[in-house]
Formats: C-alpha cells, structure tokens, sequence
C-alpha cells in the first residue's frame, strides 16, 4: 500500500480529501488544486457548499477569482456528503478545537469526524489532522478507532496501521492575510504514526508546500504546535502587564517597545492590545494545560498569561471609563463607538475576537454600543455571543454623536485622520494612531 500511494503521489494522480472548509482548509485546499492536484472538500455546512461550486468565496482575503479558476479546471470541488470519502486517497482534517464552558477541551468535532471517517475509511488512505490539539491526540484518540474501521463496515479484520492505512499529525500554520507568508510558503511540520506513516505524509505536503520539518512521532508535531502558541501567548501577556504597570508609571509602552527593538540580538518585539483574538492563541495553550493534569504538572506560566491576557478587555473598559471621567463624562449612559470587530486588522475572521468581550463589558456599563468594521457588516452569531448589531459608516455626521470612540482592531482601511477630526474622545488599544502620524489631544492609549 505505501509504494502505491506513493506512487499516485509521484504522478500527481491522488486525490485530496479536506473535511473542514474554513480558514485552514479552503487555502489548503486551494494550493493542491492550483499544483494541478484533485481536490474534493468536505464541510457540514451546507451552505457553504454551492458558494463554493459556484466560484465565490465566504472568506474576504480569499479571492473568487483563485475559487472559480480551481472549481472551472475541475480540480476543486465540495460536498457535505461524507459517503464520498473512499473517492479520495488522503484525508486531511481541519475542523475547530475550540474550548467548552469550563475552558477545557471540546474534542467533540475531531470526535465526530473520526466517527464519519471510520465508516469509509479504506485500505490505502491516508488521513493527516492539522487541528491544533492535545499531545496524544492522532495516537490516542484517532488510531484505535481508524483501526477498527473494518468493524464499522460489516468486516471482522482490524486495519494496521502504516499497513492497511497512514495516520499522521501536521499543525496548520495559517495566518489570515499574512503579506510575507501564505500556505504554501509556511515550512510544515509533518510526525506519522510510523515511519511509512510519515514518509506517505511528507510526500503529499511535499506536492505543495515550500519545505516539510519530520519530526519523530505525532505527539512532538502536536508539541510543537502548542509550543508556537504558548510562546506568542506568554510574551503577548508580558506586554499587556507591562502596558498596565508603566501607564501608572506615566511611560508609553509603545515608545518602551519601539526603543528595545533596536537591540539587533536577544529581543523580539510584541505588542498589547484589548485581549487575544483567533482561534489559536487564546484557545490552544489550555489543551495543554489540561493534558498536563494527568501528569500532576502545574503550567503556571500558562495559566498566568491566560489570565493576563483574559483580563485586557476588562482593563480597556475601566481605563476608557477613566479617560471619560477626565472630560467630566460617564460611561453609563454614553454613546461608543467600537472600531474593529474582527480579531485582527485587514481580515474578516471574528473567531475569538476581544471586541465581542468589550462590547458585553460596556453593555453591562450601561453604555450604548455600536460597531464600525469594513470587513465585517454585521456580527454573526458565534458559538458565545449573538448580537444584533450592523456596521456603522464612518461619516462626519455619524461619528460626531458618539462620546467616545474606541479602537480595537487598527484596519488599515480606515481614515484615521478623519475619524480623528470628528470625533470628541478617542481611546486607541492598538496606538493606531499614533503610527498613522496623528499625535492629538484627542486619543488616549489603553
């Protein structure tokens, strides 16, 4: 089995499985069938099946025209039918990891997806997860059931793994809108169960992606993942304490950051804002926190930063409520304006996005709250929040009735110049607009 999918590999006649059509798998999806690769998504959201067939796209930063190019070659198409699977030779799963109520594990749509995939999974198949999760998981939790596929079929005999089928694990490494690195260009950490495993996995990235990193098993490759997290979380909440403690102080942050960047060794520059936004930062360090309880481990430092960076929405409010309080203004009652509602600038992904804290932070406040994002006309309902609110246009006559405008995502789209004319009060969680060259008397960092 491994010299024939190698084989199909070789000459370009596998077929790509990708469950899970989101911001992981769409991209991923795209770049194999623009290799000239076939490609077959699938995704339980029916919807977004005959966006898809038609050519459109439903994430901003990807364009129709790579969408429409890749389904008219017939190398791209979608489905939510899941008894289609045997038509593909690797499955490659990107579905969320999110965290449930208790901010532990919610493994439920990796377990949902093991459970399809098990009734169709043939001999000959590769299945990789790229969803971020919990050392053990691809072993653990994935092998046994994939092991008995057989059994869910009407057979009797086990499959064997690294015989039979490959199981391997690939962290998605997907920054939305990046300019300097895409998918294909983000070297690719690849662990298999074995080493036919890993030889069948690194063979099918190899087709598309700039450079693949073996690595011996599949819980070092989920390690590495979370260690990527864990580090930009950790060093994330250093900043945002310290944005805190020299704001007492009377000393910028941004001007402290900006001055230590200039040392050429030994320091990487990161910078506050009003939370963690995305799926990954805010989300992935818990999985390993929580894994490390049946070791009796305590991740202080991880605990630390979570709380860290949980409490920055809590803390842009009270200090917005102490700039108002300087112009003899209170919250409760005022009128803001949230700038921003996606995670981050110059995308549409809301997934985790600290202005839907802020938003419920001021409502509790007593303030009335609207939204201007021009990537994002109105809030969607997510898995936390469902608020009924639209996009507010940044006209003279609408941002002059606010009492405060607060910025939360620094969209290069806006005019940070005009909305600085017209506004009364401005409090700026991303110093904005400071690096758009406006220094007023106006804007108050937080």
């Amino acid at each position: 089995m491994t010299d024939y999918l190698l084989k199909k590999i070789s000459d370009k006649s596998v077929v790509i499985g990708i469950v899970g059509l989101g911001y992981v798998g769409l991209p991923l999806g795209l770049e194999f069938a623009e290799k000239g690769i076939k490609v077959l998504g699938f995704d339980v959201d029916q919807k977004k099946i005959p966006v898809l067939k038609s050519g459109k796209t439903y994430i901003k930063h990807i364009p129709s025209e790579r969408i429409s190019k890749a389904v008219n070659s017939g190398l791209l198409d979608a489905t939510s039918d899941f008894f289609r699977l045997p038509e593909v030779d690797a499955i490659l799963i990107a579905v969320p990891t999110p965290l449930d109520e208790h901010r532990e594990p919610d493994m439920k749509y990796i377990i949902s997806t093991v459970d399809v995939i098990k009734k169709y999974l043939r001999k000959g198949q590769l299945v990789t997860l790229e969803s971020t999760t919990y050392p053990g998981t691809t072993r653990e939790l994935m092998q046994p059931e994939f092991e008995k596929a057989p059994e869910y079929q009407g057979g009797t005999s086990k499959f064997v793994v690294g015989e039979d089928f490959f199981l391997a694990f690939s962290p998605e490494r997907e920054d939305p809108n990046n300019p300097n690195y895409n998918t294909a260009t983000i070297p690719k950490v690849v662990g298999g169960i074995t080493a036919n495993c890993l030889k069948v996995a690194q063979a099918i990235y190899d087709l598309v992606i700039v450079k693949t990193v073996p690595v011996s098993s599949p819980e070092v490759a989920e390690a590495a993942k979370l260690l990527e997290n864990i580090y930009r979380s950790v060093n994330i909440a250093l900043v945002n304490e310290l944005k805190m403690v020299f704001d007492k102080m009377g000393i910028d942050v941004w001007e402290v950051i900006n001055a230590a960047s200039t040392k050429p060794f030994g320091y990487n520059a990161f910078y506050p804002g009003p939370g963690l936004g995305g799926h990954c930062i805010p989300i992935d360090p818990f999985y390993l926190t929580w894994k490390a309880r049946e070791f009796e481990v305590n991740t202080k430092f991880i605990e630390l930063a979570g709380e860290i960076n949980t409490f920055q929405p809590y803390y842009v409010v009270t200090r917005t409520m102490e700039i108002m309080n300087q112009f003899k203004k209170t919250l409760n009652g005022s009128k803001v304006l949230l700038l921003g509602a996606a995670y981050k600038k110059n995308i549409d992904d809301m997934r985790e996005s600290p202005s839907l804290k802020l938003i419920e932070i001021l409502h509790e406040k007593g303030a009335e709250v609207d939204y201007s994002d021009p990537y994002i006309p109105t809030l969607p309902k997510t898995r936390k929040y469902n608020y009924d609110m639209n996009s507010v246009e940044l006209t003279e006559e609408n941002i002059k009735q606010y009492d405060v405008v607060l910025l939360s995502t620094d969209h290069d789209d806006y005019d940070y110049k005009f909305i600085e004319q017209h506004s009364k009060i401005i409090v700026d969680t991303r110093n904005a607009f400071e690096k758009s060259g406006l220094k007023s008397s106006k804007v108050f960092k937080a």
